[in-house]
């Protein structure tokens, strides 16, 4: 009698459990419509805001999302009596999805987004949203590119056939790193090496490499490392 107790209490539990597990695949699904909503209203990518959404709530199983229904990670004041929490509560999950526009429409710093990006610009959106402050993670942009990608979600941007992402922008950090690495190689001279031949198989000049070693004379000694 035990064991079958025992057992009947394991597949409740074990039930209860699957019931609550929710895949992200899932989460789309329950909640593309209203994204979609929002999508066409405020011209803002459906799939910026289900990735969002996902990365916040951890596609719904976090505990604010489950008890407060918050799904963006908004903090503000709450009546929640289950859990303490400095996150604010909603009634309803689509509310939550409504109040994330609003937040976003109602701060200087992201309201220009609405202006500068379109519904199909995700990568720009995703951007300027942590360029905005949402959140102090510096690789939060990439994080919500990858769930973009990783789901597919662009697919429910409605994006015209012919429609052509715009080309990714190199920082001005990234081009100065490139060019710091890139003027920073070194050659160990050689035997038979002079300043002339070293500067043409470089595709630079004698002047241009002695000014960068502080040379005075052309004169190298093997062995000796030179900056190109």
């Amino acid at each position: 009698m035990i064991k079958k107790l025992l057992w009947v209490w394991l597949s409740i539990t074990f039930l209860s459990l699957a019931a609550r597990a929710q895949s992200t695949e899932d989460y789309i699904a329950e909640r593309l419509t209203h994204a979609q909503e929002l999508m066409r209203e405020h011209q803002i990518p459906a799939s910026i805001i289900l990735a969002v959404a996902i990365h916040e709530s951890a596609a719904g199983q976090s505990k604010i999302a489950r008890y407060m229904n918050n799904h963006f990670g908004v903090k503000g004041p709450n009546s929640n009596t289950e859990i303490r929490s400095s996150y604010r509560d909603y009634p309803t999950v689509d509310e939550s999805y409504d109040h994330f526009i609003e937040f976003l429409k109602s701060r200087a710093t992201f309201s220009p987004l609405f202006e500068k990006y379109d519904q199909y610009d995700y990568r720009g959106w995703a951007r300027g949203i942590q360029r905005g402050g949402y959140a102090r993670s510096r690789s939060w942009a990439s994080q919500i590119v990858g769930l973009v990608k990783k789901y597919e979600l662009y697919q429910y941007d409605e994006r015209p056939d012919d429609y052509v992402e715009p080309a990714v922008a190199v920082s001005v950090r990234t081009r100065k790193k490139t060019r710091s690495s890139a003027s920073g190689k070194k050659y160990t001279v050689k035997a038979g090496d002079n300043l002339s031949k070293i500067a043409k198989r470089n595709h630079t000049t004698t002047k241009a490499i002695m000014n960068k070693n502080g040379l005075k004379h052309v004169n190298l000694k093997p062995g000796q490392k030179i900056r190109l």
